[in-house]
């Protein structure tokens, strides 16, 4: 077993620090006290802030030297995530804080891998929790109180997320055997497709289905990063479009990078990359009032892409593969990317497509590991399906 990371910040939090430092022990775990304050103290920890700020980019001088608060915070949590990054025996951390502390904590604790315990007591813990949290697997535990001090309440807190950290860390999860993971994008217009491909290849790999909602793109590619996934079928792209034209589902600009970092095997398409997110109608941005929406249901509103808005996203992910060395193989369904794309449905746009397609195949630039491969079919026809399975097993042997 490694060590536990207990982190916090010294210079108003040391005495809940030292605290939960000495509970983890009593259970016998190894310890690692770090301090990620912003202000001088005179607690004594294994790791002091001092030793972390040196771990910024800029120096130490860039975390500890200016006047304002907010700067200084921003500028640790950096600091932090390049130190705790570093560590190769961390068995498990965790993290106490207000609004500061927790930013800092929980910005090193979504740079480690999936799996690793992470346990953040905090004061925000009972809100939105989003942006610490984001598509990492922190556990976030209110502090119920403020930490201005050791209290009966805030003591068995503390008492609990020791048990809690030292029993995760302890007893880790068994490594995964048997079947190698695969990652699958979805949405509701491309569930046939997937479903399908799920079918046909759950005898020889464990299929891991993301919906592709932009939080779902960023977790199978946090998977990716943390080389959990064998490779990636990502049949379903959409969350682009949200990140090029102001959608409420966005991918980030990092979306594919994992893909090229990682150099697993990968099949993508065009998927769902018909649409826009919207939330509910009265949400949607006026100047796209005279656009083509369809209501996919009260809370959820969908706008057609556009032929110059296709061709920007296309040439967009050709350029994000065009850095993937690793092989890489791209299917065009020409008869349709999603239930609403195709003949008759109420985004059919033969001319949207075309742009899409073309920018793809103009812009993608081919290699023997790097490939696009246009079918006549519709994205939901079993046997897109079949091809892009057989495009997945050609290049994964």
């Amino acid at each position: 077993m490694g060590r536990i990371y207990v982190v916090g910040t010294a210079d108003t939090k040391g005495d809940e620090l030292a605290y939960l430092a000495e509970r983890i022990e009593w259970t016998g775990a190894a310890v690692v006290s770090v301090d990620v304050g912003t202000r001088p103290s005179a607690m004594r920890n294994d790791v002091d802030a001092r030793e972390v700020a040196a771990c910024h980019p800029e120096g130490r001088d860039a975390v500890l030297g200016p006047d304002d608060r907010g700067k200084a915070v921003a500028a640790m949590g950096v600091a932090f995530t390049a130190f705790i990054a570093a560590r190769d025996d961390v068995a498990g951390i965790v993290g106490i804080g207000g609004g500061g502390g927790t930013s800092i904590i929980t910005a090193g604790m979504r740079a480690l891998p999936l799996g690793l315990p992470k346990i953040m007591v905090s004061t925000l813990a009972s809100g939105n929790v989003a942006p610490f949290v984001d598509v990492s697997d922190i556990v976030m535990m209110p502090s119920v109180t403020d930490m201005a001090g050791l209290n009966r309440l805030s003591r068995v807190i503390l008492h609990n997320a020791a048990q809690a950290i030292a029993g995760m860390a302890r007893t880790p999860a068994p490594q995964a055997g048997g079947l190698p993971a695969l990652g699958l994008t979805m949405f509701g217009v491309t569930t046939p497709a997937v479903t399908a491909m799920v079918e046909q290849l759950r005898g020889d790999y464990d299929c891991m289905v993301f919906h592709a909602t932009g939080t779902g793109g960023r977790s199978m590619e946090k998977l990716a990063d943390s080389g959990l996934l064998a490779g990636i079928l990502d049949i379903t792209t959409t969350e682009v479009c949200d990140l090029l034209f102001e959608g409420v589902l966005p991918a980030t600009e990092d979306r594919f990078g994992a893909v090229a970092r990682a150099r697993i095997p990968y099949v993508g398409s065009v998927g769902a990359l018909d649409m826009i997110n919207f939330w509910a109608r009265a949400t949607v941005p006026a100047k796209y009032g005279e656009r083509l929406l369809y209501q996919h249901n009260p809370n959820v509103t969908l706008m057609r892409t556009t032929a110059e808005e296709c061709a920007a996203i296309g040439s967009w992910i050709a350029h994000r593969l065009n850095a993937c060395d690793g092989p890489v193989r791209f299917l065009i369904p020409e008869k349709g990317v999603s239930a609403l794309d195709i003949e008759g449905g109420a985004f059919w746009d033969p001319e949207a497509d075309a742009a899409l397609f073309d920018a793809i195949e103009t812009t993608l630039q081919i290699t023997p590991n790097r490939r696009l491969i246009r079918l006549p079919l519709h994205i939901n026809d079993p046997e897109f399906a079949r091809a892009a399975v057989a495009a997945y097993r050609e290049i994964a042997t």
